[in-house]
Parts: C-alpha cells; structure tokens; sequence
C-alpha cells in the first residue's frame, strides 16, 4: 500500500482536478507500485473530502462489466464509486458542459433500491426482490486523470481509474420506470443517438449476462469493509454500449423502446 500521506495527497489533486476541470497525469507512473487498493483507498479519501464539503452519497456506480473492457484494463473483476448528489442531471435539459473535462456517454440501467441488500453472499435474486425498480439512464463519464497520457499517449490503468471516481462524472435517469421482474432485464436494449445518429446498439445482457448481477457483486465487494447498499440507493449496474465521445452542443437520445428514452444536451 501507498504510505497514507501519499493517499491523502493525491485524492488532495483529484479533489482539486473536479473543481478545476483540469486533467492530471497517470498516477500509476508517477507510482509504479500502485494497486487496486491502493486506487480504492485514493477514491475514499477523496469521498471524504467531497463530504466533508456538504456533498451526500446518492448510491454506487458499477464499471468494467463488460469481458472485453476487463481484458483490456487486465482485470478480472468490475471496479465501483459512489454516486455523488451534484453528478445528477434532470432528463431533457441542457446540462453545461463545462462541468467536464472529456465527458463520453454511456447508456445503462439503473436499479433503485427499495430496501438493504447486504453481502457477502447476495444473489441475483436477493438483487430483485431488494430492488424497487429499474430505469433506464446514461452515464457521462470523464477523465480527471487522463485517459491517455499528454506525452506518451499510453493508456491510464485500472489503478487511476479507480481512483478517479472510476471515471463517473454525471447520471441522467429518465424513460419508464419498471418492477424489476415486469421484464427480462437481460434483453432490454438500446439505441443511443448522437445529434440525431445512431452511435451505439446494445442488450442490458452484456453487463454480466444480467445487469443485477453486477449489483449483487457491489453488495458481495463491499461487505467485507462493513458496508451496504440501502433502500432508496441508485446502482448504475454498467455499460452495455462503448463510451461515445461528447462536445459542446451535442445532443444524446437513448431510446429504450418500450421503456422509454433518456434525452439531454450539453451546452
């Protein structure tokens, strides 16, 4: 593990690249033998700050489901982050873009919470029946670290993703809200449109081949550090589209058929 100052200083500069919307070099160079935890321990230290300056935590967000994202951050597991309350946007509103840095957009579902579900041994069925419904949202990311480094251009680990909040920078939740078992979660789809073109097509079933599943793996993860999720908590459960870039002016539609859709632009 990272020496406890070394943590502290640089959750310090994650906390400070938010505010700024400036972009910092990968940690993982400037610490070659930063872990996992390490990258969690960055990530609570930075959450403390951001409480500690009247921020709440509104529920958790789960990234890296998909098989070929894990291969290519070289992990065999998801990574999660907290959801904090000034990262959500009303559905069909101009949401300012300088509010990123290099926001990309994500379609997911979201699982409300209707009561706890606690591990270490919850199942895609304890997810369910814990669950008050399902909706559909986006989720814009961004790189407080960045993506690829300014020189180098080398991708940035697992590490300084984590540590970055694992990229989460906004949520948007719109479209028609679902008991969880009123539809086969796995084969809800969607079309996100980028300016009035299709961008990206995928099934919710890419996300663990069942997007609760994700959420019974954060409730299993977090159990061993004393915690839980709760009733009333939103859990993004993953991306089941590849990020799709966004600049000022772009406007997103995710069309989720029956479900409804999640528009808004960035101004």
């Amino acid at each position: 593990m990272l020496p406890i100052d070394t943590i502290q200083a640089l959750a310090r500069e994650l906390y400070q690249a938010r505010k700024t919307r400036t972009a910092l070099r990968h940690f993982s160079a400037r610490h070659p033998g930063m872990t996992i935890d390490d990258g969690y321990a960055i990530q609570r230290a930075w959450v403390a700050l951001e409480l500690a300056d009247g921020r709440s935590i509104l529920g958790r967000k789960i990234g890296l489901t998909s098989r070929a994202m894990q291969l290519s951050s070289q992990i065999d597991e998801p990574d999660y982050a907290p959801l904090m309350d000034d990262m959500f946007f009303q559905a069909g509103t101009d949401i300012p873009f300088n509010r990123f840095i290099a926001p990309r957009i994500e379609v997911e579902l979201a699982f409300v919470l209707g009561r706890p579900l606690h591990g270490p041994r919850a199942t895609l069925f304890d997810v369910l029946r814990a669950t008050d419904y399902v909706v559909p949202a986006i989720e814009i990311i961004d790189a407080r670290i960045e993506q690829f480094d300014r020189e180098t251009k080398a991708p940035r680990k697992v590490f300084d993703t984590i540590s970055d909040f694992a990229a989460n920078a906004g949520i948007v939740l719109g479209g028609r809200p679902v008991k969880p078992d009123a539809v086969d979660l796995r084969w809800v789809g969607a079309l996100l449109h980028k300016n009035g073109v299709v961008e990206e097509t995928g099934l919710a079933a890419a996300v663990l081949n069942h997007p609760a599943n994700g959420v019974a793996w954060l409730a299993n993860k977090i159990a061993p550090h004393g915690e839980q999720l709760n009733a009333g908590d939103v859990v993004l459960a993953g991306s089941f589209t590849r990020p799709t870039t966004a600049v000022a002016g772009d406007s997103f539609h995710a069309d989720y058929g029956p479900l409804g859709s999640v528009t808004f632009r960035l101004v």
